[in-house]
């Protein structure tokens, strides 16, 4: 049954994403990658991912889609180029791709007790987290404590590419303005 839904997301992902590529209205694209991410974060917690799942969705598909949104907002909803196809970052993406899924034969079984994640740091965490941080939940006590260099610098990546696009999004709006002979 898990393997089912995991194909079944799999399939949803592939279908959104050639969505992406073929539709001209940028808004109909900006909510398909809401989807997209939507779907990622149903894969994630198929895949005991609890945390990815919850950053893809807030991340992917909550700021990122009111971002793009913002965006159109200044830019319009309609591509206007006529799409061509870019050899070169074609192969790149081709030969990347090829060059992972050439590196997935290398990983250990899925799932198994006996793979090398199980015997490193995760005992230690479940029987040493209470002691160590005093913190009664181990998932709380690894995000705040044992990875909170880690946790901090994902969330300082995450509000600084807001800013970015925040000061993006104001100084077009500033242009857009003055363009039009008024003040900002």
């Amino acid at each position: 049954m898990e393997s089912l839904i995991d194909y079944g997301l799999l399939a949803l992902l592939a279908v959104t994403a050639l969505g992406i590529l073929t539709l001209r209205n940028l808004f109909a694209v900006v909510m398909l990658m809401g989807i997209y991410s939507l779907l990622s974060a149903g894969l994630f917690v198929v895949l005991d991912a609890q945390d990815v799942a919850f950053t893809e969705a807030a991340v992917g598909a909550g700021v990122s889609t009111i971002l793009a949104l913002g965006t159109l907002s200044l830019v319009g909803r309609t591509r206007r180029d006529t799409p061509t196809i870019q050899v070169i970052p074609l192969l790149i993406v081709v030969g990347t791709g090829a060059a992972l899924v050439y590196g997935s034969f290398g990983l250990p079984e899925w799932g198994s007790a006996e793979n090398p994640i199980h015997h490193h740091v995760a005992p230690r965490y479940l029987i040493d987290s209470a002691e160590e941080v005093a913190v009664a939940n181990t998932v709380s006590a690894v995000l705040a404590s044992y990875r909170g260099y880690d946790t901090m610098g994902e969330t300082t990546v995450v509000f600084a590419a807001m800013v970015g696009v925040f000061a993006l999004l104001v100084a077009g709006s500033g242009a857009a303005a003055s363009s039009r002979g008024r003040k900002p």
